[in-house]
């Protein structure tokens, strides 16, 4: 008994440091599921226009770490909860959730990596598709042209054989200075009127940018559940070996 009772002592501090770390986690965690759904608002704002060009496949990125940053700030409340009630069941939940959520964002980053050259075909032929079927009314090719000051895909010469541009010329997204473009349909004056870059190139550079960022904030929150997972699974362990009971 008296054995017993003195492990039970020696056990004691190692639990709530495993409990104390485990909160710190839970809180830490609670935080980067706040930052992953600001950046999943951020990107659905920022990046709309980019990713109205590839249709479903990847308009439901933003909503994917949405979805996925509120699901973290969820369980990192839970995580918090589970901790202090000591409870042996929630941990080991709480484990299998980090686990859950770890494998799917460690699949879908190496999907993104994997399928990125099949992604910036999607790319390039969507926006071809919204050059040729361009109409001026709302477009997000005039939105593109004027934030990265380009014109057309590869070069501003993609518009000559465009219906558009038999009708109306260059778009005025297209000029350098709207003030001094004054005959969008005569090639010669126009060219230097315009911007000669293309636009696909800039659109993948942006893109590579900015999901380069959200990746990396994506990865650094899923090595990071690691920790948790161990810190999880231990506490619940010693908890149940040593049968210790959390007042």
């Amino acid at each position: 008994m008296a054995a017993s009772s003195a492990r039970r002592l020696q056990t004691k501090p190692v639990i709530t440091c495993f409990k104390t770390f485990l909160i710190v986690f839970s809180f830490i965690f609670w935080f980067a599921g706040t930052v992953l759904l600001a950046v999943g608002i951020w990107g659905k704002v920022s990046l709309e226009d980019y990713l109205a060009f590839v249709a479903e496949k990847s308009t439901n990125a933003p909503y994917v770490l949405i979805g996925t940053g509120a699901a973290i700030v969820i369980f990192g409340f839970f995580g918090c909860f589970a901790t202090c009630r000591g409870s042996t069941w929630m941990l080991k939940l709480y484990a299998m959730i980090l686990s859950l959520l770890f494998l799917a964002q460690l699949v879908a980053g190496i999907s993104g990596f994997v399928f990125r050259h099949e992604i910036k075909t999607i790319f390039k032929d969507k926006f071809q598709e919204a050059v040729d079927m361009y109409n001026r009314t709302g477009s997000s090719v005039d939105d593109i042209q004027k934030n990265l000051r380009c014109c057309g895909v590869q070069n501003y010469t993609n518009w000559i054989n465009t219906t558009y541009f038999k009708a109306h010329g260059f778009p005025e997204s297209c000029c350098k200075d709207i003030n001094v473009c004054e005959d969008l349909k005569n090639v010669t004056v126009a060219k230097d009127e315009v911007f000669h870059q293309g636009c696909i190139q800039l659109i993948i550079n942006f893109m590579e940018k900015n999901v380069g960022i959200i990746a990396g904030i994506a990865f650094g929150i899923g090595f990071f559940q690691l920790i948790g997972i161990m810190l999880a699974c231990c506490l619940s362990r010693y908890i149940t070996n040593n049968q210790y009971e959390m007042v």
